[in-house]
């Protein structure tokens, strides 16, 4: 079963139809509680850094998805869902779930539009069975204002330029966080939602 969070943001629907679409069941995450029923979960993310954080303390989420992302569940965190493991955000002056070392900062290149909106090219920097018959410098569908700036280059797979070089996939263990939206990435987000799903980059 996989669990899909529901924080009062995010690109929800598109996700469920993917998961579907490949072939999962799914079912929403929106107390605690739920959270012990599934085998994966999936954080999507498209709003605010700060009112997100917030919405899922107050719906007491914030320690639950913590905690089982500690013990080991599969994980992937999408656009905003990616952007919370980090220790901070610009947007809203916010702490985030601080898994990992980092913070997340606004573009600030004035020759470039603002949000980063479209499609761009993911540079795979090292192997993984999540990449399986996607081929290296795809491109995904990105639609963000922020990025994700970490001195932890080991949990880096994933590099995009809009300017400049920013980590647009991270794997560490279970965890997964990927800046660009699989579920609006045609086939090749098919094929990386699928195969996050399948487990083998676990191995």
């Amino acid at each position: 079963m996989v669990g899909i969070i529901k924080y009062g943001s995010g690109n929800i629907f598109s996700v469920i139809s993917a998961v579907k679409y490949i072939g999962k069941k799914t079912i929403l995450i929106d107390k605690p509680e739920t959270i012990d029923k599934v085998n994966f979960i999936i954080l999507p993310g498209v709003g605010n850094f700060g009112a997100g954080i917030e919405f899922l303390r107050k719906m007491e989420l914030y320690e639950a998805i913590i905690d089982k992302v500690n013990n080991g569940i599969p994980f992937l965190g999408i656009c905003l869902g990616f952007q919370f493991l980090f220790e901070w955000s610009e947007e809203g002056n916010r702490k985030g779930f601080a898994i990992f070392k980092g913070e997340v900062l606004r573009f600030k290149n004035k020759k470039l539009k603002v949000p980063h909106m479209g499609w761009n090219r993911v540079e795979f920097i090292k192997e993984s069975n999540l990449f399986n018959d996607i081929m290296n410098n795809s491109y995904f569908y990105f639609a963000h204002s922020y990025y994700a700036k970490t001195p932890q280059r080991d949990i880096i797979f994933g590099e995009t330029n809009y300017g400049i070089n920013f980590p647009s996939i991270i794997i560490n263990k279970n965890i997964v966080g990927v800046q660009f939206h699989p579920e609006k990435s045609g086939k090749d987000g098919l094929v990386f939602i699928k195969n996050f799903l399948e487990g083998k980059w676990l191995q």
